[in-house]
């Protein structure tokens, strides 16, 4: 049983490592679409075949970036052979992630609903 417990964990501490390393791996790309990425997640498939590479972006265009990274992919995968002591280095896939977006548009909705709601109140005291 207590092999079965590892796999996950080892699966977690590579994905950590992946992120940690792409993170300043990126910072060495020369090509300005790439902007400011960020890093926020990566899953490993079981089998270390692929990983799936979430982002975000400060500055620059998403989609370009996107394009970009996966251009860089292969040049990627290779600085994380020189880092990595691991037998299979997947193959990367980047993929645009809009939580952060997503967050950041709800959180502007929230307070538009509450400046409403505080203006309506404060309608209803003044009657």
């Amino acid at each position: 049983m207590r092999h079965k417990r590892a796999i996950p964990n080892r699966s977690f501490r590579i994905s950590d490592q992946i992120q940690r390393d792409l993170a300043e791996l990126i910072r060495e790309l020369k090509d300005p679409r790439v902007g400011m990425a960020t890093i926020n997640a990566v899953e490993v498939t079981p089998d270390y075949a692929h990983a799936k590479v979430f982002f975000s972006v400060l500055i620059g265009d998403p989609a370009e970036s996107e394009l970009a990274l996966n251009e860089a992919a292969g040049f990627l995968r290779n600085g994380l052979f020189k880092r990595l002591q691991i037998h299979t280095v997947p193959t990367l896939h980047f993929h645009y992630d809009r939580t952060i977006e997503r967050a950041a548009e709800l959180s502007s909705l929230i307070s538009k609903a509450n400046a409403t709601r505080a203006l309506d109140d404060e309608d209803r005291t003044n009657d």
